[in-house]
């Protein structure tokens, strides 16, 4: 952010004086905002890395697993020993890939909550600047590298919706309306 037109960093909104700005109020919100977001995903990424690896290390140990169970005989008690195994085995698997596909979901919305952060960060950039927060062409350059931000269709939609003026909850609501149709032909736990 420009340093320069804003000195001040602080809030003086409970004790106002004459350098009191709505704007320098503004974004120093903003900041907070896109700080809380980064230091959320900060805080979580660590904690799902290592479910990450300890599933990633499970899936491996399952086909071990599955791959000396394969080697015992089909008949005889062994052989019904064998064929349980393989079945449990089988399911637990499953659940890990099923979590692996759960960890996807939250690596896509780490990567939007970045995007967010960023664009908060952009936002705050240009409120703080007096020669460019009343240039409509520098509005314009925000929405369209917010825009470039969203990698889904959905995201695209959404907001385009908000630019051509579908209020923010239901662009928002047709969003997650979206999202949840397509996470619900996937079934993860």
């Amino acid at each position: 952010m420009n340093q320069a037109s804003h000195p001040q960093r602080g809030t003086t909104a409970h004790m106002p004086d004459l350098n009191w700005s709505q704007v320098r109020e503004t974004v120093l919100m903003l900041e907070l905002a896109a700080v809380q977001i980064e230091a959320a995903m900060s805080d979580s990424n660590a904690s799902v890395e290592v479910l990450t690896d300890s599933f990633t290390s499970m899936a491996g140990h399952m086909s071990d697993i599955s791959e000396t169970i394969g080697t015992l005989p089909d008949d005889g008690p062994a052989g019904a020993v064998k064929q349980k195994l393989l079945g449990v085995s089988g399911q637990v698997s499953g659940m890990v890939h099923q979590a692996i596909i759960a960890f996807q979901f939250y690596d896509k919305l780490v990567q939007r909550l970045a995007h967010v952060g960023l664009s908060l960060g952009e936002l705050s950039d240009l409120v703080g600047d007096g020669r460019r927060l009343y240039n409509p062409e520098e509005w314009v350059a925000l929405q369209t590298r917010i825009r470039t931000k969203y990698s889904t269709r959905e995201e695209i939609a959404m907001f385009e919706a908000v630019m051509q003026g579908v209020p923010v909850q239901e662009a928002v609501q047709r969003f997650m309306a979206e999202m949840k149709d397509k996470s619900d032909d996937i079934e993860l736990f």
